[in-house]
């Protein structure tokens, strides 16, 4: 009985002192003193590995990874599968206690929902300061690292340059009618459009557009690229930028513009909150947001950061609101399958 009692009054002093260990373990992750980054990268070799679970392709991996295995002879171990089955995983890992990942990077819904879930740290990166708005959430749970951008692309042969619309409301000119495609899981381009133009007048904007010119809505935002090539959509309002233009360097008779404000879907990366390499992980999210940004913009991505040159013209830009999914994801679904895709052909 007396040895029960005194490992019941060392618990207490148990704890503590793991909870002290643990905060002196990350406290680099929000340093932000001048020789923070000689501490944190001697603190995450001295790891000398990782794990990160991500959505990324897998053919974008290597060239992201390896050049950070190489300069800091840290290794990376990647986990690879869609965004909702990583979000999947990590959430029944941790409600496990199985601590096997140290890094994620997936969609900004999906990484809101972890932060939610109280499963992410913050990460006080030097690099915040570059970065465009909107690109870093104020709790620094997780940030931005590249934008998928939609723009609008047109068949070069069907319609000329200067018959192109200046903004949203100019496709409402009968002249459209007939002629305007859409990519059939666009819901958050949807959202965040019918929000810039006002909430409920944007609702009826798409209404409108619907009813009076009609969209003709395709599945695959590869084969609405290869419908504008072809002629059978003359405007397509939803693909990604580098689909027009990769096409059009190979000589399809397709270009691209941009109605303002552009929208942009953002992936990011947050270090787990339980993480095992908590140093090492957050060395990444540094790479990420400073050399990986160029590789990324190479990989036909575009760049979150200001310091690299990004392949979009200067436009106003909105990046697509996580906690408005989160939040308000069942009105918007409901009003998207009645206006576009009921709607829609």
């Amino acid at each position: 009985m007396q040895i029960t009692r005194r490992v019941a009054l060392m618990l207490p002093a148990m704890a503590a002192l793991l909870s002290n260990a643990r905060a002196a373990e990350t406290a680099l992750l929000t340093a932000t003193d001048a020789d923070r980054a000689q501490k944190l990268e001697a603190a995450a070799k001295q790891e000398g590995s990782f794990t990160l679970y991500t959505s990324i392709a897998a053919k974008d991996l290597p060239p992201l990874v390896t050049p950070f295995e190489k300069r800091y002879g840290i290794k990376v171990n990647t986990w690879r599968a869609s965004g909702d089955t990583v979000l999947n995983r990590v959430i029944t890992e941790q409600r496990g206690r199985q601590f096997s990942v140290d890094a994620v990077h997936i969609s900004s819904p999906e990484l809101e929902a972890l932060r939610r879930e109280r499963l992410l740290q913050p990460v006080s990166s030097p690099y915040l300061k570059d970065l465009v708005e909107g690109a870093a959430p104020a709790h620094h749970e997780w940030v931005s690292t590249l934008l998928s951008v939609w723009v609008q692309a047109y068949n070069t042969n069907l319609v000329q340059k200067s018959e192109l619309p200046k903004s949203y409301r100019d496709l409402l000119d009968p002249k459209w009618k007939g002629k305007l495609g859409f990519e059939a899981e666009n819901i958050e381009w949807f959202t965040t459009v019918a929000n810039a133009l006002g909430g409920d007048e944007g609702v009826q904007f798409f209404r409108k557009l619907v009813e009076t010119n009609g969209l003709s809505v395709r599945k695959g935002h590869s084969l609405l690229n290869n419908l504008v090539v072809a002629g059978e959509v003359p405007l397509a309002l939803t693909l990604y930028n580098y689909m027009p233009a990769q096409a059009k360097a190979q000589g399809a008779p397709i270009d691209w513009f941009v109605l303002e404000p552009a929208v942009a879907r953002a992936n990011g990366i947050a270090v787990a909150k339980e993480a095992q390499k908590p140093n090492a992980a957050a060395l990444f999210v540094d790479y990420m947001l400073s050399d990986g940004q160029k590789i990324l913009t190479s990989l036909d991505y575009v760049p979150v950061s200001k310091a690299v040159e990004s392949p979009l013209p200067p436009v106003s830009m909105k990046i697509v609101d996580p906690t408005e999914k989160l939040d308000s994801g069942e009105k918007w679904e409901r009003l998207y399958q009645q206006i576009i895709l009921k709607g829609g052909r």
